[in-house]
């Protein structure tokens, strides 16, 4: 049974309670008594949400299963006379970066981790120069002729899909998306960029004025 004591000194009256420990009571105000858990990380990592990490980590996700799918579908159509892109494996490295740097992001949605934080960022920095790359091979893709048809002997003749129009549109179209799609990308990488060096910056500020 708890203790209960009274005491007066001038004029003011001190009431002791003594609660033992196995009293429910005990585990309460023990547990009250606590100091609360350092909020400097989750206020870094809550700054850095505001760039919307998860909605940023879908977009890799989908443009990767994009890249992938489309490199599948190319490699297996091109396995001839791969294009520049195919040849290069450009869909299936960039891909499987895209679909790394999603779920990374997506993670930091859930959790306040500022290691989280930096490890997108060291991935996105990969990811921005390797759509600058993709955007590079897909322009000098539309600038070329059709695989195949560039290197022919003089009186050898040109295959019959070097004459069909529509096959270099075609060609042309899925390279003119790509395009814009890698710029997706890479706007999505330095936003996650810009929001994760501020985020990294306050930390490192954080320990220095601790």
């Amino acid at each position: 049974m708890a203790a209960t004591a009274v005491t007066e000194s001038g004029g003011v009256r001190i009431i002791t309670e003594v609660i033992p420990a196995s009293d429910p009571r005990a585990a309460q105000l023990a547990a009250g008594s606590q100091p609360p858990a350092p909020a400097g990380t989750s206020f870094r990592v809550r700054g850095f949400r505001r760039a919307q990490p998860k909605v940023l980590g879908i977009i890799h996700v989908f443009s990767g299963i994009i890249h992938i799918c489309f490199g599948i579908i190319l490699t297996l159509a091109e396995h001839r006379s791969p294009s520049l892109p195919v040849a290069s494996g450009i869909f299936f490295w960039l891909g499987l970066l895209l679909l790394v740097s999603g779920s990374l992001l997506v993670e930091s949605e859930k959790r306040d981790n500022i290691l989280l934080v930096k490890t997108c960022c060291v991935v996105n920095v990969v990811i921005a120069l390797s759509t600058l790359v993709a955007m590079l091979l897909h322009a000098t893709a539309i600038s070329r002729n059709v695989p195949g048809c560039d290197k022919m002997l003089p009186y050898q003749p040109k295959p019959e899909w070097c004459f069909n129009l529509e096959n270099k549109m075609l060609r042309n179209g899925l390279d003119s998306t790509f395009v814009l799609l890698s710029l997706l990308e890479f706007c999505a990488a330095v936003a996650v960029l810009a929001f994760g060096c501020a985020a990294i910056q306050q930390h490192n500020y954080t320990r220095m004025a601790m």
